[in-house]
């Protein structure tokens, strides 16, 4: 990808929309996953990270609202079908999955607070590993904002939250210089894109959601970045809705529906059709990041997870 009631824009986009129907991008079957039957590389060029809110995984696959997600990304790609959101509420989850920490080190981050005072974090974090990053906002107007704002949330721009982070006004970045970066070529080796509070489907139906990853997709997909066999993109969901089971313990709670999201994995080595129902979590999607782009010190709780790169041909 919680509180913001954000009103969903026609303007929200910054890349235009297909002139097809959305009905028309979601139902036609696109060749994006399984492209490269060669061994996939052993370090890759980019990870893509894109985070959507508050929806468990039932409440998205076999969701007949959401049909770019289930008929062509799911379809194509790959699912994991056991995956678990760490804890509520939302900022918590950002925070544990770029930097691993556990439990007892979260319990700051749980009023969903701004990044001012003791709701900051000298951990180590993703960002401070990889060669490169920037993260992408959605509805953000100026480079590195740490107040809400409108639709934007800056609970869901963990970057913001590690004081000892440097680069914040070149890298923490509105969400049009995504577009800019794959024309150019330039996308660094880790992005985060933050979808607004509408398009990340927590103030707006799943269907909304659904329809900006169909506009916004194939930009990525079609790009040189992806295209060249070394991009693999991770969509998955901060966590899952509270009112259907509010465990604050879910790395590994298979019980309750609260904790458990649609998680997606798109590469040119994925098999389409790929299934996994290993139990994996937030920690899981950071340690296979790190492995991904070479980095072998996994951050805290990444040590001890589950990687997803064999189950989904990474």
């Amino acid at each position: 990808m919680i509180l913001f009631l954000g009103a969903c824009s026609a303007t929200s986009s910054p890349i235009r929309a297909h002139t097809q129907p959305s009905h028309t991008i979601a139902s036609r079957p696109q060749r994006i996953c399984g492209t490269r039957h060669a061994s996939p590389p052993r370090i890759y060029g980019h990870v893509v990270w894109i985070w959507l809110e508050n929806k468990s995984y039932g409440q998205v696959v076999g969701n007949g609202s959401a049909p770019y997600i289930n008929h062509t990304l799911i379809s194509e790609c790959g699912l994991a079908t056991n995956y678990h959101n760490i804890t509520h509420p939302s900022l918590p989850n950002y925070v544990a999955a770029t930097s691993g920490l556990g439990y007892a080190s979260l319990g700051r981050f749980a009023s969903d607070c701004e990044p001012h005072g003791s709701c900051r974090s000298r951990a180590r974090s993703i960002f401070t590993q990889v060669s490169s990053w920037r993260a992408y906002e959605q509805s953000l107007t100026h480079d590195c904002a740490k107040s809400s704002f409108g639709d934007y949330a800056v609970r869901h721009n963990p970057p913001l939250y590690y004081a000892n982070l440097a680069g914040c006004a070149s890298k923490d970045v509105p969400y049009t210089r995504f577009e800019d970066d794959l024309k150019t070529n330039t996308l660094p080796a880790f992005s985060f894109i933050t979808p607004n509070l509408c398009t990340d489907t927590h103030s707006c139906p799943l269907g909304t959601g659904d329809k900006w990853l169909g506009e916004q997709m194939p930009r990525l997909l079609g790009s040189r970045a992806y295209k060249n066999g070394d991009t693999a993109v991770f969509i998955t969901f901060d966590e899952g809705d509270d009112a259907l089971g509010s465990s604050n313990h879910c790395a590994s709670n298979t019980t309750d529906a609260g904790c458990r999201v649609a998680t997606l994995v798109i590469s040119p080595y994925t098999r389409p059709g790929s299934r996994s129902g290993t139990l994996f979590n937030h920690y899981s999607l950071l340690r296979t990041t790190e492995q991904l782009l070479g980095i072998h010190q996994f951050l805290g709780e990444a040590s001890h997870a589950k990687s997803m790169r064999g189950a989904f041909g990474l």
